[in-house]
């Protein structure tokens, strides 16, 4: 395990050019009910080497190289859509090195919040909803043009710990102050046990309905300078044919929902047209579960009110920071404004027909028939 990498505020770092006053982060000084001041955005932490404590460690895709060379390959109809099997998972190659790293190496910590979900179900909007609740006391919500997600876009304040691995920033991750804010497209079965035997982890899912999350990943993954020539019938039909990230996606959701079911305590499970349609509850559903409820003394004074304004979706998508520019993800570079596109519920009647929707929808049921979850209920 690599040792504890102390970590030191982005302000103290000898290569840190001061922004202007009103793109300053407040002075960390209040703590939540808990005891601790939240988590910070993950594009802030600085690793302080200063008494040599690093170890250098192998990068996952060389470390994992044998392993990787012997999974399962399903190749897609794009050329550069190869997809490897891991645990029974269908995961992009390019996340593989990563996602078996996030098994094999993550170390979970008391606190530690993980949101999970499949690509393209309300993700980006969840990191933002979710580090502005944890973190209110360091980043009051409502403090001016001072708050990190004015500054940053939410993956830049929550990584994705497959992500971390891949670009050889686990110092960084292991350095990162308690308690954690992170995420993952990996399915509950591919998370260590550190996380899945943990009473203290506390995992936050949310999913969406299907058709919607295939006409955002088609539109998402056109903009890739690799992917723009997707046609529309491979992202519907990979669903049917396994190569959406994370098939089968049943599995995937299950894998969240039963655990849901037999530990409240640990598995929060949402649904994206839920939260949507009503995001104060489900900001103050988050902050309850994560040990973080709001006190009436912050109901009254719209705290609630506040952080639901912050992370209003067209407010996001206004911003510079969001809108404008490239955001690196693993090997592809990202518009930014790839991020926030709709955000809305029911775009899919505008791509596919009826008979599509229907063959669709039957398909689902069969596979969660029994179950006890369905996406409209």
């Amino acid at each position: 395990m690599t040792p504890y990498i102390r970590a030191r505020s982005f302000l103290s770092s000898p290569h840190y050019t001061s922004p202007p006053v009103s793109d300053m982060p407040p002075p960390v000084s209040a703590t939540t009910a808990g005891g601790q001041a939240g988590p910070v955005p993950f594009k802030d932490v600085v690793v302080d080497d200063d008494d040599g404590a690093a170890v250098t460690r192998q990068p996952a895709a060389e470390e994992y190289r044998d392993a990787i060379a012997a999974l399962p390959l399903k190749q897609s109809s794009t050329p550069s859509r190869r997809l490897l099997q891991y645990k029974s998972t269908w995961f992009l190659e390019q996340w593989v090195p990563g996602t078996i790293a996030l098994h094999r190496r993550f170390e979970a910590r008391a606190g530690d919040i993980i949101l999970a979900s499949l690509p393209k179900c309300g993700t980006t909007w969840l990191k933002a909803l979710a580090f502005a609740a944890a973190a209110r006391a360091r980043y009051p919500p409502g403090d001016g043009d001072r708050h990190p997600l004015l500054r940053l876009n939410p993956h830049d304040c929550v990584p994705f710990v497959e992500v971390t691995y891949n670009a050889g920033e686990e110092a960084k991750l292991n350095a990162a102050p308690s308690p954690r804010l992170v995420t993952t497209h990996a399915p509950y079965s591919v998370l260590p046990t550190s996380v899945t035997e943990s009473s203290s982890c506390k995992i936050i899912y949310i999913c969406r309905e299907p058709k919607d999350m295939l006409i955002s990943c088609w539109h998402f993954l056109n903009k890739h300078s690799k992917y723009n020539t997707m046609p529309f019938s491979e992202i519907w039909n990979s669903i049917y044919n396994g190569t959406y990230y994370g098939s089968p996606i049943w599995e995937h959701i299950l894998g969240y929902w039963n655990m849901s079911k037999t530990k409240s305590d640990s598995v929060l499970f949402l649904k994206y047209e839920e939260v949507l349609r009503d995001p104060m509850t489900n900001v103050e559903k988050i902050a309850e579960f994560i040990g973080q409820p709001f006190s009436d003394a912050e109901k009254e004074a719209g705290i609630i009110e506040s952080i639901v304004k912050l992370c209003n979706f067209e407010n996001l998508k206004a911003l510079g920071v969001n809108s404008k520019g490239i955001h690196q993800k693993l090997i592809a570079e990202v518009p930014s404004e790839s991020f926030f596109r709709k955000g809305v519920v029911g775009d899919w009647v505008n791509y596919v027909t009826p008979d599509m929707a229907e063959r669709m929808d039957e398909f689902l049921a069969e596979k969660f028939r029994g179950s006890g979850f369905s996406f409209t209920e």
